[in-house]
């Protein structure tokens, strides 16, 4: 059995991270013949051409594409299993590069994360916030939070919790629409849409009946928060979790709608990359934040 050529693939994986073979042979500590050479080996290994060459530019070949993925990932093990070796006899120390949801990120995640650095003066964490799903692989993300119903993937997920979600609206709109008094009539309101979330607004009843409602009305928008002032001006009906709702419903700036039916709730998940190896920082990472928003 041949064995493959892992030092090759590793190079691939920093070529196209770095876009260039120079830039490829300076992060490595390579020269740029020693890279092109591999490169070439691994294309006369596997029959096909990786890059697309120019004086110019380099791009990646549509064969090239998926590899890319498969090579970052070789790489990425590689180094997680050097690390966790490195790290099994020393305290977390290190970068942490944590994708989360901007609104929950900002209420519940960033007050963890001040917590966690303050009890690991070795460790860094670079925090992204954004609503939008992030591919973990590919963007070299460490740990990722997500609340959705995740489809099946290569990626390692615990579901640490459930998020319920409210249907609501500002007492100014209901004064002027009128109050739904069952999922179907919602098709004759102003719903405000939430843009990252595909699919109708699933419904359950009292009896196991079951409704879907597709939102339509004068706003979609790709974050909760920015969903908020539409909805306090009146300006339609909105679905969002309780996380962001609780002081409104509380003081009466917005009534939850429809008691009797049950909005389908998320899961709150905590996603990391496909291999098991993982260095003593994310692994004190991931620990912590699973025990402190379970708790919560």
């Amino acid at each position: 059995m041949r064995l493959p050529d892992l030092e090759a693939w590793a190079i691939f994986a920093a070529v196209v991270e770095h876009r260039s073979f120079s830039g490829a042979a300076d992060a490595i500590g390579l020269s740029k013949a020693t890279v092109s050479k591999a490169i070439t080996r691994l294309e006369a290994h596997i029959g096909q051409s990786l890059f697309h060459r120019t004086s110019r530019r380099l791009a990646l070949t549509e064969a090239g594409r998926p590899l890319a993925e498969r090579a970052a990932r070789i790489l990425a093990e590689a180094h997680g299993a050097e690390e966790a070796a490195r790290d099994a006899a020393a305290a977390p120390a290190g970068r942490v590069r944590l994708a989360v949801p901007m609104s929950f990120g900002i209420t519940h995640v960033a007050p963890l994360v001040a917590e966690f650095l303050r009890d690991h003066p070795a460790v860094e964490i670079d925090l992204h916030l954004s609503d939008a799903r992030v591919d973990i692989v590919a963007e070299g993300f460490d740990v990722a939070l997500r609340i959705a119903d995740l489809p099946d993937s290569s990626l390692r997920a615990r579901r640490l919790c459930t998020v319920d979600t409210h249907l609501v609206a500002a007492p100014a709109y209901l004064e002027a629409h009128g109050t739904p008094a069952h999922p179907a009539d919602l098709a004759n309101h102003r719903l405000l849409g939430y843009s990252n979330v595909a699919g109708p607004w699933r419904f359950h009843g009292p009896d196991g009946a079951e409704v879907s409602v597709r939102a339509a009305g004068p706003l979609a928008v790709n974050s909760g928060e920015a969903m908020l002032p539409a909805l306090d001006a009146g300006l339609g009906i909105a679905r969002l979790p309780g996380f962001i709702l609780r002081d409104r419903i509380a003081d009466g700036r917005v009534a939850r709608l429809l008691p009797d039916w049950a909005t389908t709730s998320v899961g709150l998940h905590l996603l990391t990359p496909p291999s098991p190896l993982r260095p003593a920082r994310v692994e004190a990472l991931i620990a912590f934040l699973t025990e402190r928003l379970r708790e919560r």
